[in-house]
């Protein structure tokens, strides 16, 4: 098991992260900022436990960050 970290107050909505592990993110219609869904917020960092299955795809959105908000803990 890893856990996906998202700063999701400093998303610029670019939407990489969404093209390279759609089954995990999701753009918001509300602000533009990206959703990473089903993390739970703790003082503005959203996090979720995700399988292997899931590891390479958001290892991959997470270099590919321009502001670098995605981290991954394995």
């Amino acid at each position: 098991m890893a856990t996906i970290i998202h700063q999701r107050d400093k998303c610029i909505g670019c939407n990489y992260c969404v093209e390279f592990a759609f089954n995990r993110w999701r753009m918001s219609k509300k602000d533009g900022k990206v959703v990473l869904l089903g993390a739970k917020n703790k003082k503005g960092f959203w996090s979720v436990k995700v399988g292997e299955e899931e590891l390479e795809e958001n290892k991959k959105a997470a270099e590919v960050c321009p502001v670098k908000i995605i981290k991954i803990i394995e």
